[in-house]
C-alpha cells in the first residue's frame, strides 16, 4: 500500500479459556496449557462430546460504566465477550475513551477524537437462549404431532418474548455496544463470515486507517459457539470431536490423524489498530506494524473444504504481495489447524502451495488449547502471533505435531522456541462459506 497510512498494533484485548487479558492468554499458551474441559453451562450428556472451551467467569459489569449497566440485559453471551474484550484492548494500549472516564478512570480528557475512531468487528450468527425460548416454543407446538405450528409461532408464541428480545441476537449488536460505550463515531462495520470475520474485520479496519478516513480502529471479533443449539449444529456437521471426555487436553489435535475433530468454544479478541504517527505522538507502545492484508474466496462446496486449499493460498500470497514481502521472508505462521481431518488437510495444501514448497515453517496453532470460537477465533490468533513477536518467542502449540505435516510446518511442541520475528502470517478460513482472509505482520522499528 504504498503512499498509504502506515498502521500499527497498540493494544490487544482478549477472552478466551485461559481468562480475560492478553496476558492470560500469552501465560496459557507460553505454558502449554489446555483450556479444555467438560462443558459446565449446562448439561452436556446428550451430545457426541461433553467437552468445551469455556470463558470462566466473566462479568460484564466490570467492563462498563455504571450509567450503562441496565443495557446488561439485552446482550447475549457474544457481545458481553466483544464488549469485555473491548475494554481490554483500549486499556492495554493506553487510551482513553468515554467509557474510562465514565467509569472514573481517567479525569479525560479523551485521547482520540471520537470522530477519527472507528470500529470493525467480527461476529457469529447469534444462538438464542432456549431458556428464554421454552415458553414460546411450548405454546407453538402441536402436542398430538409433536410438530412445530408457525402460525401458533407467530399468532401466541411471539407475545410471550420480551418487546427487546430479537436485540440480543443481533449480529451488529455487538460492534454497536462497543462504539456506543466507547464514543467510537468514524466508519464502523459488523462481518459475519464465520471463523474468517476476525481476519476481515481487521483487514478493513487496516485499510479505513490507510485511506484517512480514521486514525484508531477497534477490531476483531468474538462469538461464542458454546449455546447448545451451535453445539448441535456443531455435531451435525460431523465436525466434534468424540471420545476424550476423559483427557480433554489431549481432544483436538491440530494437524493430527489419530484424531479427527474439534473442540467447541467461545471467546474473541479486539486489537486497537493505529495510524503510526498518531501513535507516535502520544507516546504509545508500538507492538508491531500491520503490513498486509490479503482475501480470496472459495468456488466448492460451502459446507465442505477444498482439499487444493487454492483459495487459502490466494489469500496469503495476496496479502504478502500487499506488504511487499515474498514467502521466504515469514518468520511465523499462524494456522487455523482444526482438528478436523479433512479441514486441515485442505489447509496444509494451501499453505503448501502459497510458501512454494518450502519446508520447516515456523508456525504455531492454537485450537488445541483454546477450542474453537467461530468469528472469535481469527482474532485470538492474531492477538498470540501479536504476542509472539513482541516477545520474541514461539508458543508451544498444544497437540500439533510438526511430523504430521510432512516437514512443511515446524511446532515447538513442548516448550517456548525464543526467535527472532520479523515478520509473521496469520491466516482463517470459514468452515461454512466461501471466505479466506490472511493478515502479515510486521516487526516495528524506530
Amino acid at each position: 500500500m504504498a503512499n498509504e497510512r502506515r498502521v500499527v498494533i497498540t493494544g490487544c484485548g482478549v477472552a478466551t479459556p485461559f481468562g480475560v487479558g492478553v496476558e492470560s492468554l500469552w501465560d496459557g499458551l507460553t505454558s502449554g496449557k489446555s483450556g479444555i474441559r467438560k462443558i459446565e453451562a449446562y448439561d452436556p450428556g446428550g451430545f457426541d462430546s461433553v467437552l468445551g472451551a469455556e470463558v470462566p467467569e466473566l462479568k460484564t459489569r466490570d467492563y462498563i460504566p455504571k450509567n450503562y449497566r441496565k443495557s446488561v440485559k439485552v446482550m447475549a453471551r457474544d457481545i458481553e465477550l466483544a464488549v469485555a474484550c473491548a475494554y481490554e484492548a483500549v486499556k492495554d494500549a493506553g487510551l482513553v475513551t468515554k467509557c474510562i472516564i465514565d467509569r472514573g478512570e481517567s479525569e479525560g480528557p479523551v485521547t482520540i477524537c471520537p470522530t477519527r475512531f472507528g470500529a470493525n468487528i467480527g461476529a457469529g450468527l447469534i444462538c438464542a437462549d432456549i431458556q428464554e425460548l421454552a415458553g414460546s416454543l411450548q405454546t407453538s407446538g402441536n402436542h398430538d404431532t409433536l410438530e412445530f405450528d408457525f402460525k401458533q409461532w407467530g399468532q401466541e408464541g411471539m407475545t410471550t418474548l420480551t418487546p427487546l428480545w430479537l436485540l440480543k441476537f443481533l449480529p451488529n449488536m455487538l460492534g454497536c455496544h462497543v462504539t456506543i460505550v466507547h464514543d467510537a463515531q468514524a466508519p464502523s462495520n459488523t462481518i459475519t463470515c464465520g471463523e474468517a470475520s476476525s481476519h476481515l474485520a481487521i483487514g478493513e479496519a487496516y485499510r479505513t486507517i490507510a485511506r484517512g478516513a480514521a486514525d484508531v480502529c477497534i477490531c476483531g471479533g468474538a462469538e461464542s459457539k458454546m449455546n447448545p443449539m451451535s453445539v448441535m449444529r456443531q455435531q451435525v456437521m460431523g465436525r466434534l470431536v468424540s471420545g476424550h471426555d476423559d483427557t480433554p487436553d489431549q481432544a483436538c489435535k491440530p494437524f493430527g490423524s489419530d484424531t479427527d475433530g474439534m473442540v467447541a468454544g467461545e471467546g474473541g479478541g479486539l486489537l486497537i489498530l493505529e495510524e503510526l504517527e498518531s501513535a507516535k505522538a502520544r507516546g504509545a507502545r508500538i507492538y508491531c506494524e500491520v503490513a498486509g492484508f490479503g482475501a480470496a474466496s472459495k468456488i466448492t462446496s460451502w459446507h465442505e473444504p477444498d482439499p487444493s486449499g487454492r483459495a487459502l493460498s490466494l489469500a496469503i500470497k495476496n496479502a504478502l504481495a500487499d506488504a511487499d514481502l515474498s514467502p521466504d521472508q515469514v518468520n511465523l505462521l499462524c494456522t487455523m489447524g482444526t482438528g478436523i481431518n479433512r479441514y486441515d488437510e485442505g489447509e496444509l495444501a494451501g499453505i503448501r502451495t502459497a510458501f512454494d514448497d518450502r519446508k520447516n515453517i515456523p508456525a504455531i496453532a492454537n485450537k488445541g488449547a483454546v477450542g474453537m470460537g467461530g468469528a472469535g477465533c481469527g482474532s485470538i490468533d492474531l492477538a498470540a502471533t501479536t504476542m509472539a513477536m513482541h516477545h520474541n518467542t514461539i508458543p508451544p502449540s498444544k497437540n500439533a505435531s510438526s511430523a504430521q505435516t510432512g516437514g512443511l510446518l515446524q511446532f515447538a511442541e513442548s516448550d517456548p522456541v525464543d526467535a527472532r520475528i520479523d515478520v509473521a502470517v496469520s491466516h482463517a478460513y470459514s468452515l461454512s462459506g466461501a471466505q479466506t482472509a490472511a493478515v502479515v505482520l510486521r516487526r516495528y522499528e524506530a
